[in-house]
């Protein structure tokens, strides 16, 4: 479950976010002030931060330039909250090392996708290596090995596959693939997973009996060993 920081004072708007991240099933810690937040940030890194950028003792601008600056909290992700909707104090707060920037008023289920995609977004770019039961992928060489011998993939089966990775023992709809694979919702287009599935099985030889089909849902990766 992932740690939600807060940094809001207007005691409405913080409401609204708090109840919508719980509400999500993530944990929430509310702040009003620059000052109780870097305290909190001393004893606990959150996953995500919420920032309003025009607070009582210190401006939301300021707050990003000191956490990027800090070893310990410099990749962070970090979500601008704010009333401001220039597009120069937008630029100023991308430029400045937030990841991405939301305007007030907001809708709620576009901050909790923005929240989802960011998250996602840090927890992917961490990952480096995979393996799994025969497969090995290295991301920063962009190869995949399996059995000793290097697999010969396009960019899209490449991708495909990581992301199956990724998400080792999760049922994964066509759909929910086409978005995060192909950026598109197309439903008309879930042909092309299946026809991306069968050619990965057929380089990947032996192993891409690990892929499995979860008929009627989609496709799932798994440790062969567990069979």
């Amino acid at each position: 479950m992932a740690l939600v920081y807060v940094v809001e004072d207007d005691s409405s708007i913080q409401e609204i976010e708090r109840m919508a991240l719980k509400n999500s099933n993530y944990m929430v810690k509310v702040f009003d002030r620059a000052s109780s937040f870097y305290e909190s940030l001393e004893n606990v890194l959150p996953d995500i931060v919420l920032l309003d950028i025009m607070l009582p003792d210190e401006d939301g601008f300021e707050i990003v330039r000191k956490l990027r600056s800090d070893i310990k909290t410099s990749k962070l992700p970090i979500i601008m909250v704010t009333a401001k909707t220039l597009e120069m104090d937008m630029l100023k707060a991308l430029d400045g090392g937030a990841d991405d920037y939301i305007k007030k008023p907001f809708s709620v289920m576009e901050l909790l996708s923005r929240v989802r995609a960011l998250l996602r977004r840090s927890s992917e770019e961490d990952i480096k290596q995979l393996k799994v039961g025969t497969i090995m992928l290295d991301d920063e060489r962009h190869t995949v090995i399996t059995n000793d011998e290097l697999v010969v993939l396009t960019l899209k089966e490449y991708e495909l596959l990581r992301y199956l990775m990724i998400n080792e023992g999760i049922v994964l709809g066509r759909e929910t693939i086409m978005h995060n694979v192909w950026d598109t919702d197309f439903e008309g287009e879930s042909r092309t997973v299946d026809m991306h599935i069968k050619t990965l099985r057929h380089k990947l030889g032996q192993s891409g009996k690990q892929i499995r089909t979860i008929r009627g849902v989609g496709y799932s990766i798994k440790n062969e060993c567990e069979a």
